[in-house]
Formats: structure tokens, sequence, C-alpha cells
């Protein structure tokens, strides 16, 4: 299979996009993929942290988890984004780092990859499918390949989901049939990331 590098880019507070980030890491480094992990900075004021100390407590269990950076998306093959759902769009962390890519945009240097999306709500019906499709018209403007999971495997059809991987955050932390379907979500990503680079090559 062709190298692809495959960037998984996130947002989350309390840890539950975060889980969903690691095993589609895992999976795109099954897949064959050299794959870089980042969360995007955190914007939010330091007494709406301190209230919640779920959130607090993230930050600190994830200092070690470097932040994204526009490199890491010129450097990637294939871009798996990860947030969770605001009013039905993505978090404003993750739309402030996306609207820092206007150079890139610019210079044409984000066209032709492949992207795909997860995302975790607070409720059963609060965004799930609108967040994810948000985040394919940055897409669509880019220039890029969406590569949804579909109903292309049993390891997805639990999270009734054919635009990405998504979790109910009432449920508790991320169960194992979203953890396999955020892996192979990331897989599928570097397979099809994979067949364009080899495509390309021999245009």
């Amino acid at each position: 299979m062709e190298a692809v590098n495959a960037a998984i880019i996130y947002y989350s507070a309390t840890g539950a996009v975060h889980g969903m980030a690691r095993a589609a890491a895992e999976g795109a480094e099954k897949a064959g993929a050299q794959v870089r992990l980042r969360k995007v900075p955190e914007l939010a004021p330091r007494a709406a942290i301190a209230a919640k100390p779920a959130w607090a407590k993230h930050i600190q269990d994830t200092a070690d988890v470097a932040e994204a950076a526009l490199e890491d998306l010129e450097w990637a093959d294939a871009v798996v984004f990860g947030t969770p759902t605001r009013f039905g769009n993505p978090s404003m962390q993750l739309k402030a780092f996306i609207d820092t890519t206007g150079g890139l945009w610019r210079q044409n240097r984000l066209a032709d990859k492949v992207y795909s999306v997860f995302t975790s709500t607070g409720s059963a019906h609060g965004g799930h499918e609108s967040t994810i499709l948000a985040l394919g018209n940055v897409f669509y403007h880019w220039g890029g390949v969406i590569v949804p999971p579909g109903y292309t495997d049993p390891a997805g059809n639990g999270v009734g989901n054919p635009y990405g991987t998504s979790h109910w955050a009432a449920d508790g932390p991320p169960g194992e049939t979203v953890l396999n379907s955020a892996h192979y979500q990331a897989r599928r990503a570097v397979v099809v990331a994979a067949a364009l680079k080899a495509g390309h090559r021999t245009l």
C-alpha cells in the first residue's frame, strides 16, 4: 500500500472525543499510516473550566498531547477531525483552528486530501449528523475528498450514523461499539488516501 500520513485532529472537553481520537489513531496505524494525534488549543475561559472538575481534569490528563499546527494539515494525506457538538455545530475551539487555514487554502495545499469526521453529543438527537455535515462545508471549500464510514462495515452499524462515528455522552465514556467504529473509520480513510496517492502517481 502507498505510504500515507494521517493526522487525527480533535477537541475534547471532558474526554469522550479524546477516547474516540485515540481509537481513530490506532485504526490509522493499523492500516499502515504514519500518524499524528493532535488536540487543538483550549480557548475557554479558565473560570468556566474550573467550574467543571471533569473538564479541568481532562486538560491535566492530556497535557502530553501535542497541539495541532497548520504543518500537520499540510503533512497529512488523510485528516480525521473529532469534535463535540455545540448547538449542532463543531466546537469553537476546532472552528478557531480551521479558521487559521486560509493561507494553506489559498495556496491549494489542502486539496486532494481525504477528510473524515467523528463527534460526541450530550443528547440523543443533539446534532450528531449536523455537526459532521457542517464540517463537510469546509472540506468542499478546501477541495477535499470526504470519506465517511457509511454502512461499509459491521463495526459502524451499531452507532446508526453513516456520516461519521458518533457517541451519545449521556451513556458514559465511549464503549466498544463506538471505539470500534472510530477505529474502522480512520482505517478506511487511510486506505482511500493510499489509493488516491497511488492514482496520482500514475497520472
